[in-house]
């Protein structure tokens, strides 16, 4: 393939963009190279800036379920822009889709829509602090929860002990009061409780992890924080920004019949433009402004653009629910094929998958929490990922990064895709 025209973008972007790039991972600073430019998308496939066309298995980081450039929603967005893109009031559009959530998400009595996902977290622990009157919260490592201050702290060297900064311009005074466990991991979780008796506000999970690749819970260890959280008097977080309407109607929290105090949800709940969400019991969601004392807003919150995606799409999922059973046999049949196709080449790997999320893994054993996941061959993987940008297959440019599928595919992206892994060398 040839790539003249995203490396001449690419060169012109770095000169009034940070990186050339509005967002870190898309740098490919993970596996070298210039990043790809694309200049649209429909169904399954991504096309360039070159005329490429490519298989995906981003889908804009999950909200695509459904594929790119799905009618339904593009037709409710053409016909909202019409009446105007926003108006900084209330419109019916808001509640007609927070009234959608809540009938999907049974623990849901109201929910806040934000711009972002990482809004979404960082409001969800401000909300969770404010109901418990408590400061610190336990978050796990390689779990990632958007780049709020509290969330970029990485891993001190015990299980009490306080999480360092991972990024300048996060104070330590931000970091003291963010403690980490290992995922997976219920021991440590529970050390920090007893340390830390009475100032523990929340526990934030991604009860599927996304961020390290795709890392399932290991058997009763949401169970385990949902007995933890009620124990210590400690609001349960799930960062279902992945997760939620992606693994179920109801998110992975209905997945695995856990649940939390509060849920933050991402992009698919406006068919992938800009929004994020979070929510809850009233109890707990009548503290926030103007209802409560504790404070959250945003000019663009609930802008209709975003709320007519998001309920064309949410809409057409709760009406034809088995397209969760038929994405969960994909991801299975696919990550099965790909591993005998990598066992043929004499690949070491590991994939892991839930539903219509996977990863693959290029190392021994099982891929359960951040060390293992880091143990991973990643001089190995940059080589995998380009073979398969010359196939025509797009994965996410990071070996820490999960997969995700979309309804669009069929037997012949399968194939494809299978045979781009079986002539890897």
């Amino acid at each position: 393939m040839r790539y003249e025209r995203s490396s001449s973008l690419f060169i012109n972007a770095q000169n009034s963009i940070p990186g050339g790039v509005n967002s870190p991972v898309r740098a490919f600073k993970s596996v070298g190279g210039h990043p790809i430019f694309m200049r649209s998308a429909k169904g399954a496939y991504l096309i360039d800036a070159d005329g490429n066309t490519y298989v995906d298995y981003i889908n804009s980081w999950g909200p695509q379920i459904l594929g790119h450039a799905h009618a339904p929603v593009i037709e409710a967005i053409k016909k909202t822009a019409e009446k105007g893109t926003s108006f900084g009031t209330p419109t019916e559009l808001e509640t007609q889709i927070a009234e959608l959530v809540c009938s999907m998400v049974p623990y849901v009595d109201q929910i806040r829509m934000v711009n972002s996902g990482t809004e979404a977290c960082m409001s969800a622990i401000r909300l969770a602090r404010g109901y418990t009157g408590k400061e610190k919260i336990i978050k796990f490592a390689g779990c990632y929860h958007g780049h709020s201050d509290s969330f970029l702290i990485q891993a001190g060297s015990g299980a009490v002990t306080f999480g360092t900064p991972s990024s300048p311009g996060v104070t330590q005074g931000t970091a003291k009061d963010t403690l980490l466990a290992r995922y997976n991991d219920l021991a440590s979780t529970s050390s920090m409780l007893e340390a830390n008796e009475g100032e523990v506000a929340a526990i934030i999970v991604e009860p599927v992890a996304g961020n390290m690749g795709c890392i399932p819970p290991q058997p009763g260890f949401l169970k385990g924080l949902r007995t933890l959280a009620t124990k210590h008097n400690v609001l349960l977080v799930f960062d279902e920004v992945m997760t939620g309407f992606r693994l179920s109607e109801g998110g992975a929290s209905t997945l695995y019949g856990i649940t939390p105090d509060l849920v933050c949800f991402g992009k698919v709940i406006g068919g992938g433009l800009p929004v994020g969400a979070f929510a809850g019991p009233r109890e707990i969601m009548s503290h926030l402004a103007p209802s409560g004392p504790v404070y959250q807003a945003g000019t663009l919150s609930g802008n209709p653009l975003a709320m007519s995606a998001g309920l064309a799409m949410l809409s057409e999922l709760h009406e034809k629910p088995k397209i969760y059973d038929q994405l969960a046999v994909l991801g299975r049949v696919l990550a099965q094929d790909i591993s005998t196709a990598l066992n043929e080449r004499s690949v070491v790997h590991q994939i892991n998958q839930v539903g219509s999320m996977l990863s693959v893994h290029l190392c021994e054993g099982p891929v359960k929490d951040f060390d293992s996941a880091k143990a991973g061959d990643n001089e190995r993987f940059k080589a995998l990922f380009h073979h398969m940008l010359s196939q025509g297959i797009y994965l996410p440019p990071s070996a820490y990064e999960s997969w995700f599928l979309c309804a669009c595919l069929d037997d012949s992206t399968h194939n494809r895709t299978v045979e781009a892994f079986r002539s890897f060398r």
